[in-house]
């Protein structure tokens, strides 16, 4: 299965691209905007800033969200994530809208900010879980948080307050966790979404 990582200039795209390519994938990386488009299956990585990465997105936006909307098999990884909603406490720019809500900074109560280190993740059973048990532990590095406004989580995870660390619509999957640091079951995660990707494509 041939997928597409969009290099935005940012990110740690080789550890990404080599886990994925152990999941069973074909790996492209490209900086280039027309080959995300055209690509049968994408992914959006992340270590940055939101306005770093909107930079590089900004170009093709529309075009972005409409072929998430139409069903092309995608996954955001943390910041990622972040991208496809509304907007950020980072950054005042705008992110990709594909889905609504913002991405809050963690208040100080919850503790040491980023979030860095294993925490579990609980599920339902969504079909990229197959194989992980719920509450399985998943490594994050973030300060910010989604805070969807549509009912399109999958997981979730509690660092202080809740929120949802796995996110899913139309065909897109978004982790607020880095799977491919994320041992066993990181991978074992990538390898559904590869599976995933190549059923849907």
């Amino acid at each position: 299965m041939k997928i597409l990582v969009a290099d935005l200039g940012i990110g740690n795209l080789h550890s990404l691209g080599k886990a994925l390519e152990k999941a069973g994938a074909e790996v492209t990386i490209t900086p280039d905007p027309d080959q995300w488009l055209d690509a049968r299956a994408l992914v959006l990585p992340g270590v940055g800033a939101f306005g770093a990465g909107m930079k590089h997105l900004e170009p093709v936006r529309d075009p972005l969200k409409s072929k998430l909307l139409s069903g092309c098999p995608a996954l955001g990884v943390c910041l990622g994530l972040q991208l496809m909603l509304e907007r950020s406490d980072e950054d005042p720019v705008d992110g990709l809208g594909f889905i609504s809500g913002n991405v809050p900074r963690f208040p100080p109560n919850v503790g040491k900010v980023p979030h860095m280190g294993w925490s579990p993740v609980d599920h339902t059973g969504d079909e990229m879980f197959a194989g992980i048990p719920s509450g399985s532990y998943f490594y994050f590095v973030h300060s910010f948080y989604p805070d969807p406004e549509e009912d399109v989580g999958v997981a979730k995870t509690k660092y202080g307050l809740t929120f949802p660390s796995v996110l899913r619509k139309a065909n897109t999957y978004a982790t607020q966790f880095h799977p491919e640091k994320s041992g066993d079951h990181g991978q074992v995660f990538l390898k559904n979404f590869v599976q995933f990707a190549e059923y849907m494509a």
